[in-house]
This record gives structure tokens, sequence and C-alpha cells, in this order.
């Protein structure tokens, strides 16, 4: 499984129409996607303008390829990216250890 975190900054006070988007956007498109296995999205505390989204992809190329590929990956971008502050930072990473 790869983990893959995207954190997101985006543009002041438009939290809660981002966080419709983002909702929308990882149920409709990204939960549907192949070789997705699931999601989590954090909102900052003490910086309300930046999210981590977390989502869990059974193979690099689910992402990469069919994902990043695809015409769903088009959409995601219209939901969400009007509301970014500048190009989200995207890595990927594997299990090394788990305690639960």
């Amino acid at each position: 499984m790869i983990l893959e975190i995207a954190d997101i900054r985006i543009k002041p006070g438009t939290q809660a129409a981002f966080d419709a988007a983002i909702l929308t956007g990882a149920q409709n498109v990204i939960a549907k996607a192949k070789g997705c296995m699931g999601y989590k999205i954090n909102k900052g505390i003490e910086s309300p303008e930046r999210y981590v989204l977390m989502i869990f992809w059974r193979t690099l190329e689910n992402h990469t390829v069919d994902f990043r590929q695809s015409a769903a990956f088009a959409e995601w971008r219209a939901l969400v990216g009007p509301y970014f502050a500048g190009p989200p930072l995207v890595e990927h990473f594997e299990l090394l250890s788990k305690s639960v």
C-alpha cells in the first residue's frame, strides 16, 4: 500500500467553500478511483488555510498513472483547484512500521 500525502494551502477566507469542495471531490471522485483504498482529510487548527490530504493507494501507479492521467483527475482539480493558494506539495510513502 502507498500513502500519498498532499499538503494543501488555500486562499484565506475560503475555508467553508473549500471544505465542501474537498469533501465532494474525495467522496465522489477520489474514492471511486482505481486502486483507492481510502482517504483522510485534516484541516489546520493553528493554520486554518492548511489542509493535509492522505490517500491510500494499492500501488504507486494507481495514483501516478491511473488517476493522474484520467478524466477523474481533471474533475478533481476543477472542484478544488480554484481554492489553492499555490500548488500542493505531494509525496508518496511506504509503511515502515505500525503500532495498531
